[in-house]
């Protein structure tokens, strides 16, 4: 990048990698906070994984860092872990932050960035809004000025109820949290070009201090240590770096999935391209950064590179400099925060989860295509009752499930002619059409594989019945863009029975690449070569002609 890098953007770079540190630095630090780690590593994984990803990265100003949707995901990670030395937590958050980049980077090396269709629109919709849900009501203890457990939605609601039973609740975290969160989500609304999070942090700590707050025993972030980010490997046993390999599956997933759609988001309007798999691999490196110097996983998110591109950010230079500036308050003024109330954090966190929830997308989808809402739902409820990792699974398994369903059982319609419309058209959607004596149109709207094979059979042979006079059945094939051996077997299968109650068999429609399968298998010289027309009128001209079948269209009135 600073090889091709022109002097003239420069000085726009500068002042918007200064301007995205002032979000970097809060949000970092509340990310770690959600995460049960030390604020001062949520700014490590907020500057490292910059620094990489401008290395290696290929979109021009996508920025980096910790983000809501993986926090319940690091949560769930460390939960087995909870018992040891209090250390061991950053450890544990640093060895899921190489393995899920490893496997990002494995992943792009493969050219499997593909995977990120995995999860469907509707679903993601529901696994997002479950992240939201978690990392929203996990943050309520915090505000609250409660103790809190780092665990599941249950019991972050049982840690609230708790704590409002035994009026444990202090009133000044109350006060600061929601006024953190009320100017955080209204600046979101009204002035989303100005630094919403930072006016929040300088005015909680303002009142903080003013008020005397700390002395009062409000928990405060407090001094942060004098250093920057140390290369140190995170060491784990091989049992405990086993039982991470499913949550670095889902952090690498879900993280991928929010780059890549970012990534592609702003390419398009620049009018450039990003390679999936070139920004698989780049987000897989910027995670190893992260967790080889005490960071975590790392993630894009819609709220910091859009004051990136308003602040005039043009390079990745941006992300340097914000890096840069986020080493400076690290080594010069680690006071700073030393009045600092954790649940301005807390609110801040939940603003974030907040802004998760696409609330119009979702009513549209509602109204649109209700029945995937169902999808959405089960990815919800994955989240919320059986954990941030599993939900990831299950919310993949939804969206693999629904795709093979629809493949397994598709659409299969008979074609009629409808007076006044040309072609042949759903009898289902138009029962008033007429259908050729003798003739069956069969339209099969799926590739003929294994799970559909059978299926497809029944379905032809319970449309051909000889004693009402059926003496042809035409599958009409242009949906077929597949057939395996599986269903090649059943074809022949079928081929025979139909000869056997005398009604022949034939493809109209067929894509050329599926006759030559059918070529291999023998089955065009089983039906007949004749038998393959090129349209569904073709193949009904050559049925009129050869069966002698009586038949006046519309079009011959």
């Amino acid at each position: 990048m600073l090889r091709h890098y022109r002097r003239e953007l420069l000085r726009s770079d500068v002042q918007a990698g200064v301007a995205l540190s002032a979000l970097l630095i809060p949000a970092g630090m509340a990310y770690a906070q959600a995460a049960g780690l030390d604020p001062v590593y949520g700014l490590y994984a907020a500057s490292v994984p910059l620094i990489a990803y401008a290395l290696f990265g290929p979109s021009q100003i996508l920025v980096l860092g910790p983000d809501s949707s993986l926090t319940p995901l690091i949560v769930a990670a460390m939960l087995p872990f909870a018992s040891r030395d209090p250390r061991t937590r950053i450890v544990v958050a640093s060895a899921l932050a190489v393995l899920a980049g490893a496997m990002c980077v494995l992943g792009g090396v493969a050219r499997l960035g593909f995977l990120t269709d995995l999860l469907s629109l509707p679903v993601r919709y529901g696994y997002l809004t479950g992240i939201a849900v978690t990392v929203a009501v996990g943050q309520v203890p915090k505000l609250l000025g409660i103790s809190g457990r780092s665990g599941s939605l249950f019991d972050s609601i049982s840690d609230i109820n708790h704590g409002i039973v035994h009026r444990s609740v202090r009133w000044e975290s109350v006060t600061v949290g929601v006024a953190v969160l009320a100017l955080v989500l209204l600046m979101r609304r009204w002035k989303p070009t100005m630094p919403g999070i930072l006016l929040a942090v300088i005015g909680a700590i303002a009142a903080c201090t003013a008020f005397g707050l700390r002395q009062r025993g409000l928990m405060m972030v407090g001094d942060l240590p004098r250093h920057l980010p140390r290369l140190a490997w995170p060491a784990l046993s091989m049992h405990d770096a086993t039982e991470l390999v499913t949550a670095a599956f889902g952090v690498a997933l879900v993280s991928f999935a929010d780059t890549s759609l970012l990534s592609q988001s702003f390419a398009r309007r620049s009018g450039s391209d990003v390679n999936p798999n070139e920004e698989l691999i780049a987000l897989g490196f910027a995670n190893m950064a992260s967790g080889l110097f005490q960071g975590f996983p790392v993630s894009a998110s819609a709220s910091r590179t859009p004051v990136a591109e308003s602040s005039g950010a043009r390079t990745q230079l941006t992300g340097i400099v914000a890096a840069v500036v986020i080493g400076a308050v690290l080594l010069g003024a680690p006071r700073v925060f030393r009045n600092l109330p954790v649940a301005a954090l807390a609110g801040i966190v939940i603003a974030a989860a907040i802004g998760l929830v696409e609330v119009g997308p979702i009513i549209r989808l509602a109204r649109v295509r209700p029945t995937e809402m169902i999808q959405g739902v089960v990815a919800f409820a994955g989240v919320a009752i059986v954990g941030a990792i599993r939900g990831v699974l299950i919310a993949v398994a939804v969206s693999l499930v629904t795709f093979f369903a629809k493949g397994w059982r598709p659409h299969i319609t008979t074609l009629v002619r409808v007076d006044g419309f040309k072609g042949y058209h759903d009898i289902d959607r138009h029962p008033e059409g007429r259908q050729v004596p003798g003739l069956v149109l069969l339209r099969f709207d799926a590739p003929l594989f294994f799970a559909n094979a059978g299926s497809f059979r029944r379905e032809v042979l319970r449309s051909a019945d000889p004693s009402v006079g059926v003496r042809r059945v035409i599958v009409t094939a242009e949906p077929i863009t597949d057939v395996d051996s599986t269903a090649t077997e059943t074809l022949g299968d079928l081929v025979v029975e139909l000869q056997r109650r005398g009604i022949t068999f034939a493809f109209a429609e067929l894509k050329g690449h599926v006759r030559e399968t059918l070529e291999r298998a023998g089955l065009v010289e089983q039906i007949g070569r004749s038998r393959f027309y090129r349209t569904i009128g073709e193949a009904v001209k050559a049925y009129l002609a050869e069966e002698s079948v009586e038949w006046v269209d519309w079009e011959d009135r």
